[in-house]
This record gives C-alpha cells, sequence and structure tokens, in this order.
C-alpha cells in the first residue's frame, strides 16, 4: 500500500474530507437511482485503486463479487413482487423486477463499502482526533484506537503463529490440532490487545487528555483550497438533494420497472459523477504532474 500522506487527497483538511466523505455516502443511502449507485461504485472503486494499488482491489473481488451476486439473487427469493415472471421456483414466481431491485441493493452496498474502505484509508487516527477530540473526546479516542488495532491485529496475530510454529505447536496435524493452535494464538491476541487498551487509556490520561481545558497542537490549517472543496462538495451534494427531492433521480421498480422521463436527470446525473470522481480526479491530476515534472529533470 502506497504512503497515504503522499496521496494528493489525503492532504486536505479534516473537515474538508469529513464532508466529501459524508455527503457522497449519504446520497448513496439514500438515492437508488441505478444510475447514481453506478457513479458512486465506480467513484468509489477508482479511488480505492489509486490508494490500494490493483492487488489490492483483485483481491477484494474475489470477496466482493461472489457476495454481490448473492445479494442480488437473493432477493428475488424473499419478493414476489413484479409483472414480469422469468420462470417459478417451488411454486413462487421469479419476477425480473425483483431481480432488478436486488441489483440495486447489491449496488448500494458495495458502494458505501468501498468509501468506507476509503475514508478507513485516508481519515487516520490523528484526523480523527483533531475532529472529534474536543466535542466527543472519549470517542474520538475509540474510534481511533479501533482503526489503528486493525492492522496491529493482523501483524500481531502473524507474530504469535510465528513464535508458536517455532515452538512446534504446529507441528501435529489434524483439523482439531490447528483448531487448538489457533485458539491459543487467539487467547493471546486477546491478552495482548486487554493489556495494550488499558496502558493506551493510562497513557492518555496522565496527559490530560479528555479535560475540559486541555488545549492540543494541530498540524492541520484551514486553507483556501479546502474551503473552496467544502463550497464545491456541498453545491453538488445539494445538486442530487434536489434531484431527489423533484423525482428527477426517481426510480420505480414495482410492479414494473420505469423511469420518469424527464431530461434534467442527465444534469443531476453529470452533476454527481463530478462529486463522485474528486477525490479520483485529484489524484490523477497529481499523478500526471508528477510526471511532468520528472520528465523536465
Amino acid at each position: 500500500m502506497k504512503h497515504l500522506e503522499n496521496n494528493a487527497f489525503s492532504r486536505f483538511h479534516p473537515i474538508s474530507l469529513a464532508v466529501y466523505f459524508v455527503a457522497v455516502m449519504l446520497i448513496t443511502m439514500f438515492c437508488p437511482h441505478p444510475v447514481i449507485l453506478l457513479l458512486s461504485l465506480a467513484g468509489g472503486i477508482l479511488f480505492s485503486i489509486r490508494l490500494t494499488g490493483t492487488d489490492a482491489f483483485a483481491k477484494d473481488c474475489r470477496f466482493y463479487l461472489p457476495l454481490f451476486f448473492l445479494v442480488t439473487f437473493t432477493n428475488p427469493l424473499f419478493s414476489h413482487n413484479g409483472v414480469t415472471v422469468l420462470f417459478f421456483l417451488n411454486g413462487k414466481p421469479i419476477t425480473l423486477e425483483a431481480l432488478m431491485y436486488g441489483a440495486d441493493l447489491a449496488l448500494m452496498l458495495f458502494g458505501v463499502v468501498f468509501w468506507s474502505k476509503c475514508w478507513g484509508a485516508v481519515m487516520t487516527s490523528d484526523k480523527l482526533l483533531f475532529l472529534f477530540g474536543k466535542p466527543f473526546p472519549r470517542l474520538s479516542l475509540v474510534l481511533s484506537m479501533s482503526l489503528r488495532y486493525i492492522p496491529l491485529f493482523k501483524k500481531k496475530w502473524q507474530e504469535i503463529k510465528d513464535a508458536q510454529t517455532a515452538l512446534g505447536c504446529f507441528s501435529e496435524g489434524g483439523f482439531l490440532s490447528g483448531i487448538r493452535s489457533s485458539t491459543r494464538i487467539f487467547s493471546a491476541l486477546v491478552t495482548w490487545s486487554f493489556e495494550n487498551t488499558i496502558d493506551t487509556g493510562m497513557s492518555m490520561s496522565a496527559r490530560g487528555y479528555g479535560l475540559k481545558n486541555r488545549t492540543s497542537y494541530s498540524l492541520f490549517r484551514l486553507k483556501r483550497r479546502d474551503v473552496f472543496f467544502i463550497l464545491l462538495t456541498l453545491a453538488l451534494a445539494a445538486s442530487a438533494v434536489v434531484g431527489i427531492a423533484t423525482g428527477a433521480l426517481a426510480y420505480i421498480f414495482y410492479p414494473a420497472a420505469s423511469v420518469p422521463q424527464d431530461g434534467s436527470a442527465i444534469l443531476f446525473y453529470v452533476l454527481f459523477g463530478v462529486l463522485a470522481l474528486l477525490p479520483f480526479a485529484e489524484e490523477t491530476r497529481e499523478a500526471l504532474t508528477w510526471r511532468y515534472l520528472l520528465s523536465n529533470i
């Protein structure tokens, strides 16, 4: 994985990043229009690839693609609404509309998943502490520690497993032996996590974290480009809200799939597409700038 602070989008102010991610994820969750969801998913995937690389994305697809089809094809098994019957299964109609609605739910789910992955990669613990440290000090500490423990758990698990393997704990074959060895690793990992959590809490308490009059130093400064980015994000998000409120971004699945014939919907597609692709465009601009500068050396 790339060092994320070297990514252009990560260098925006935490408030700018929080406003952007919240706006995109809220629109993705509350607008069921397939075009909007496709644009959101595409923006999340492209940004995720820029952050973690194509290899990590390929590994994610091994899990996400089967789950995508599972969500898509599960809905028609429980919902039999719709007028276009594809076939009957155990006497129950499997309709095209229910299948389309299942695919729409899957698009919504994985759009939010990919944007959440990008949030976790960009919003580091220091940014979360900056955002929530003063109004919600305990919540911000828990969130930052939780995000930090995810990679630490993976690393510590491998360290404990290597130590246990060196001691011969995995020398015996068999399924039950593997379960016992994995249980020992998990027990050691839980013990380590509790001890580390207590040490971190006592350390933060000794430093006066959470006190009412406590001051803190931060490297984050709100610049003009951050203000411009916030205003741009709010303007583009507001256009999507207007489209949802006016019905231009409405999509009807039952009883028959149909979309309102409104030419203004294309404008809303374009505006939300710009919003969803902002991080990828910023990363691409930065990469092209670096290539141009390197070519002139």
